[in-house]
C-alpha cells in the first residue's frame, strides 16, 4: 500500500468528507478523490459508503483506519523521542488519573513540576474510567490497580491506606465514636453501586466491629466517587473511610477509631512501551517518586 494514499485516506476518514480532508492537506478535492479511489482499486474493496452528507467507513475501511491510526501514533512517538534525545524535555504530556487523586493530591503539585520543566505542556484528564493508553488517549496514567496489558510499562508509586475520618463540625454535634460498635449511631457515607469502585471492599465500614451473622449498618449517603465522599465528609455530613493521603491535604478531616484499618490500594505509574525512553515521561515519573518519598507516602 502506497504511503501517500494511506495518508490521504487517514485524513478523509478523520474529516468525513473529501472537501475537509483537502483543506487539511492543502490538496484539491479531485486529487483527494483520485488517491482514495486508487487505494480502493489496489485493495479491491470499497473503503467508504458515499452519501449526500459525507463519507462513512465500510467494515474494511474501519479496519484499515484503525491500523493506519496506530501507525501514525507510533510515528509520532518516534519523532518525539528523536527530538527529545537531542533537547531538554519539552512538548505535550497528557496525564490521566482518578478524579479524587487528581483533584486532591496531584493538581496542587503540578506547579512545582512546571517550574522545573516550563517547556513541558501538561494536560490533566481526571476521570474514574480508564483511558486507552495504547490508542494515545493519554501518555501516562496513574491507576489504582496494576494494568493487565502486556504493552504497558508500570511502576508502583505508593500504597493508599483507608482510614476513618469525620469533620470537626460533625463530631461537635454528634460526638466522637469510642469503639466500632458506636458507629451504629452515626451517619456513614459509603461508595455507591453505580460505578466500579477503585478497590474491593471499600464499604467495609458498614460491617466494622460486627459479627458475621449481624446485619450491616444502613448508610446515610451513597456516592459513586471517592472525591464526592471526601467532600461530603468535609461538609460535616457524616463519617467515611478515605485514603490516608486525603487527611494530609485537608485541615477539616479528623481521624477517628485509629485501630480500624480498611483495604490498601497500590497506585501505579503506567505508560506505553513506545514511550519508555521519553524524557517527558522520565522526568515526570521521577518528580512524582521524589515528592511521594519526601512526603512519606510510600
Amino acid at each position: 500500500m502506497d504511503w501517500d494514499k494511506l495518508r490521504v485516506f487517514h485524513a478523509v476518514a478523520e474529516a468525513g468528507s473529501l472537501t475537509r480532508a483537502g483543506e487539511a492537506l492543502n490538496l484539491s478535492q479531485s486529487a483527494i478523490s483520485r488517491q482514495v479511489s486508487g487505494l480502493e482499486e489496489s485493495l479491491d474493496v470499497p473503503l467508504f459508503h458515499r452519501h449526500a452528507r459525507g463519507l462513512i467507513l465500510t467494515e474494511q475501511g474501519d479496519l484499515l483506519f484503525r491500523t493506519v491510526q496506530e501507525m501514525f501514533g507510533k510515528l509520532s512517538m518516534t519523532e518525539q523521542r528523536i527530538i527529545e534525545s537531542k533537547q531538554s524535555p519539552k512538548g505535550p504530556l497528557k496525564v490521566t488519573t482518578t478524579v479524587a487523586f487528581g483533584s486532591v493530591w496531584l493538581t496542587s503539585r503540578i506547579k512545582d513540576f512546571l517550574e522545573l520543566y516550563p517547556d513541558i505542556d501538561v494536560s490533566l484528564v481526571l476521570a474514574d474510567t480508564e483511558l486507552d493508553l495504547s490508542m494515545r488517549e493519554a501518555d501516562i496514567a496513574i491507576r489504582m490497580m496494576a494494568p493487565t496489558q502486556s504493552d504497558l510499562v508500570q511502576r508502583r508509586l505508593m500504597t493508599m491506606r483507608y482510614q476513618v475520618f469525620a469533620a470537626p463540625d460533625y463530631l461537635k454535634h454528634n460526638g466522637m465514636p469510642k469503639n466500632p460498635s458506636d458507629l451504629d449511631n452515626h451517619r456513614l457515607i459509603v461508595y455507591g453501586e453505580d460505578a466500579r469502585p477503585p478497590a474491593a471492599g471499600l464499604n467495609w465500614l458498614l460491617g466494622a466491629g460486627k459479627k458475621k451473622d449481624q446485619a450491616l449498618r444502613k448508610p446515610a449517603l451513597k456516592v459513586n466517587s471517592i472525591y464526592g465522599i471526601f467532600r461530603a465528609v468535609e461538609s460535616g455530613l457524616g463519617i467515611a473511610a478515605l485514603p490516608d493521603y486525603m487527611h494530609r491535604e485537608s485541615e477539616s478531616l479528623v481521624e477517628i477509631l485509629p485501630e480500624l484499618r480498611g483495604p490498601s490500594v497500590d497506585t501505579y505509574f503506567v505508560y506505553p512501551e513506545e514511550l519508555r525512553n521519553s524524557q517527558r515521561i522520565i522526568v515526570f515519573r521521577d518528580f512524582l517518586i521524589r515528592r511521594i518519598t519526601e512526603e512519606g507516602l510510600k
